[in-house]
This record gives structure tokens, C-alpha cells and sequence, in this order.
């Protein structure tokens, strides 16, 4: 699974790498980001546009928010098969960017690990999003993160990777209506361009965002 991920880079660094022309909502810096927090995304409405969404997908027939707590991650491999996902899969797709994301290493006591991608100091992970009104009228933008099986790189730490997207399908990703391409980016990263280092436990509690969580152990 994928529960935490890190992107601390300014606002412009990000309208820079993404070729965005601003935010269409305030931007946060998160060195900790967890579900139900309000994330930076791109989605395919606005392509052109730098979001903030809720972590946790929440469906259109949804009864509560809370069901978004259950639904931070898809698995590619039964993607299509889930009414949650198998909608906005065709319709309603997002980059999540990301310079880093952590997993626990179960068999070293729950050590967690930062993860990060070498040749991409700030890489996009395949989302989905979708719009919910709640019984008072709220509008909600929510969104879940795709994993995947993990890469020989990824292994020893846990057994599944978000999808993390080469740069030159990132549009491709975000725009295209071929399902069959679309479906063909849900693979692992290449485990020569990955790297990944030890931190502390800091990172256990949400509430910690400065940087010391991003500091080696």
C-alpha cells in the first residue's frame, strides 16, 4: 500500500516540473502527508492547474466521508473490477506529485523507509479522484493512490509500490481516452532509478511535518 508520501517543494518549482499556470487552491507543503489531508493533485478537469483534494476516495453514493478512510489506495490488479475505481479509471484520472513516499519494513521491527526516485527530484504517482456532495451540500474533491505489485527494489521493504509514472506518460496518464493505453501504465517502477533510506519514527504520527521527519536515522 501506499499511506504517507512527502512533497515539500515550492509552488513554483511545481508549476515549473508540471507546466502548470498556478493553483486553483491554497498550496501546503507537506514533509508527511496521510490520508484525509488535503493533498496537492493534478487532475484531468484541470490539467492546467495545481489542486488540493482530500486523501480517500469517497464515491458519488457515498452516505458519510468516512468511507474515503477505507479507500487511500486502488490495487491495480482488480482496478476494473471495483465500481469505485472502475468509473473515474475511465473518466476521472489525477497525478499525484510527489518527491518521496515511506513504507514499514515488517520484518525490522516496523522500520520505516523514505523511498524516492533518482533521476526525479519531484515524480508523479497514478490517482483517481472523484466528486461527492454530502446530505448538507458540501462539495468534497477526494482522491486514492494506484498501487501495484513491488519491483525487486521495493521487496525487502514491503510488497507493494504506488504506480509512479515515467515523465513522458504523465499526459498520457491525465488525457488520453484508449483504455488499453491507459491500463498498460499500471506497472512497476524500474528498479534502477529507485533509492531509499531509513528515518525515524517520527513519521509514525501525522502530526509531525517539519523536515526532521525526512532526515536519515
Amino acid at each position: 500500500m501506499c499511506g504517507r508520501f512527502s512533497l515539500t517543494s515550492n509552488e513554483a518549482e511545481l508549476n515549473l516540473r508540471f507546466e502548470l499556470e498556478g493553483g486553483a487552491a491554497p498550496y501546503v507543503p507537506r514533509y508527511n502527508g496521510a490520508p484525509t489531508q488535503m493533498m496537492a493533485v493534478i487532475t484531468n478537469e484541470m490539467p492546467n492547474k495545481l489542486g488540493s483534494l482530500r486523501w480517500g476516495l469517497i464515491p458519488p453514493w457515498a452516505k458519510d466521508i468516512s468511507i474515503g478512510n477505507k479507500m487511500i489506495n486502488a490495487r491495480a490488479e482488480t482496478i476494473t473490477e471495483k465500481p469505485s475505481f472502475r468509473t473515474p479509471l475511465f473518466s476521472r484520472r489525477c497525478l499525484v506529485p510527489a518527491d518521496g513516499f515511506y513504507e514499514w519494513q515488517q520484518d525490522q521491527g516496523k522500520q520505516p523507509f523514505r523511498i524516492f526516485v533518482k533521476s526525479n527530484p519531484i515524480f508523479a504517482m497514478a490517482g483517481l479522484w472523484e466528486r461527492w456532495k454530502s446530505p448538507q451540500g458540501e462539495i468534497v474533491d477526494s482522491f486514492t493512490i494506484i498501487t501495484t505489485e513491488a519491483n525487486s527494489f521495493m521487496q525487502p521493504i514491503h510488497n507493494r509500490m504506488p504506480v509512479i509514472l515515467d515523465r513522458e506518460n504523465e499526459k498520457t496518464w491525465l488525457l488520453s481516452t484508449n483504455p488499453n493505453e491507459i491500463l498498460q501504465l499500471l506497472k512497476p517502477y524500474p528498479t534502477t532509478d529507485m533509492a531509499a533510506y531509513p528515518v525515524t519514527k517520527l513519521v509514525n504520527s501525522p502530526r509531525n511535518q517539519g523536515p526532521d521527519v525526512l532526515a536519515k536515522m
